[in-house]
């Protein structure tokens, strides 16, 4: 589905980008993995190598304007152009606690690695696909950016914010020949969110009553949706963001939570 494509995955090293990476990469794609941590970026390049695929792992920031510009260069000057840009990079970082409680100090974090980063690694790649009249551009946003969050109200405007920047870019761009679409994942193992080890036994078998699709989401769920909307499958979808959720938005949202001395907040409807 990917033959010959050159693809870039930010946050490629692990989770659902590392997932990505490799389903490109069985798909023919020679996908560079462009992560802050080497190690995790080598380790996934290591296992697409293995199995008989080709990536490049490259570190980088993607926070930090210089370094996405070398990462661009990089890539550009190697392969002399780009067909795919997933922007999966994304963090909640921590739980901030009521909105009046935080400080702008985390609004600026929360800002640089949820979205200005999107606009970063996008505005370096960009011209080479409009050059081309070819490109497809994926952005991981969140459910939350889909619903209210009383978690954190400031991270789900950012992820709302990358769902409508998708929106208006495709429109921007399409005739150019630039397809820009994104996922908004839920109830997904992730680096971030790894419930295999957040979750009680007890907990571990109430998925069927918490998620429509009876399970807790893989990474590699995610990455299906990906490799749909980076391929030519995708040739007429520009513009949306499909929820990746098992579900759950359209059953519900979150609930306060009587037994949970820790949140105030649930979106996992276990006696809440």
């Amino acid at each position: 589905m990917l033959a010959d494509r050159i693809a870039v995955v930010t946050g490629g090293g692990g989770g659902i980008g590392a997932a990505t990476a490799q389903l490109f990469a069985a798909h023919g794609a020679r996908v560079v993995i462009a992560d802050i941590e080497a190690d995790l970026a080598d380790r996934t390049a290591e296992r697409i190598s293995a199995s008989g695929g080709e990536a490049v792992p490259i570190v980088a920031d993607v926070r930090d304007a210089d370094q996405v510009g070398a990462l661009a260069r990089s890539v550009l000057d190697r392969f002399g152009r780009i067909d795919v840009l997933v922007n999966n990079v994304g963090h909640w970082l921590r739980h901030p606690g009521n909105f009046v409680d935080t400080d702008p100090q985390l609004w600026d974090e929360l800002y640089r690695i949820n979205l200005h980063h999107v606009f970063l690694v996008t505005h370096a790649f960009l011209p080479a696909m409009v050059g081309r009249r070819r490109g497809s551009i994926v952005n991981v946003s969140s459910v939350e950016g889909l619903r209210g969050y009383p978690e954190d109200p400031v991270y789900a405007a950012f992820k709302a914010a990358v769902i409508h920047f998708t929106r208006s870019l495709a429109v921007q761009v399409g005739r150019d020949g630039v397809r820009v679409n994104g996922i908004g994942p839920d109830v997904t193992e992730s680096l971030q969110v790894p419930y295999s080890q957040w979750l009680s036994p007890e907990e571990q078998a109430q998925w069927p009553q918490w998620v429509p699709a009876g399970r807790m989401g893989l990474p590699e769920d995610q990455a299906r949706v990906i490799l749909f909307l980076a391929s030519d499958l995708s040739a007429f979808v520009t513009g949306h963001t499909i929820p990746t959720d098992g579900g759950t938005g359209a059953a519900g949202g979150w609930f306060r939570s009587s037994r949970r001395a820790d949140r105030e907040w649930t979106n996992r409807p276990f006696a809440p």
